[in-house]
């Protein structure tokens, strides 16, 4: 079982694991050991409240697919218990960032003394500048 939050969790058969090969360079185990985890959620059969299912699946995320599969692969550790557990904490992570609401931008002017300022300091520049041209005797 992965909770999400106090009132939310997600059950095992939700939650699709299977064990797989890492990728990249070989070693004395490589072809041998599936330490790699592929993890698959479908938004659609899960048990999540509505408004979690579609804001997951506006999220405009390579890893949730077209039919609202999120598709996990997790190989950073050489067990697959660690891996495991960061497939889960990812999903988690991704569940949790598309429930936060982004707080609206308010167009600002730049206040009169700001733009003062800014105008000073790029005459001061350009005089600095002045001065490094060609000394004419």
């Amino acid at each position: 079982m992965l909770e999400i939050s106090n009132t939310v969790t997600l059950s095992e058969w939700e939650i699709e694991l299977s064990a797989i090969r890492s990728q990249g360079n070989g070693g004395q185990r490589v072809n041998k050991v599936a330490t790699a985890i592929h993890l698959r959620f479908d938004i659609k059969r899960s048990a999540l409240p509505s408004v979690y299912k579609e804001r997951l699946l506006k999220l405009a995320d390579s890893r949730i697919t077209a039919d609202g599969v999120v598709i996990i692969k997790a190989q950073s550790y050489r067990t697959q218990d660690q891996n495991k557990q960061d497939a889960l904490e990812r999903l988690k992570a991704l569940i949790l960032s598309a429930m936060v609401v982004q707080k609206k931008r308010r167009a600002t002017k730049p206040t009169r003394s700001s733009h003062r300022k800014r105008m000073d300091n790029k005459a001061k520049k350009g005089a600095t500048k002045a001065l490094r041209g060609k000394v004419n005797y």
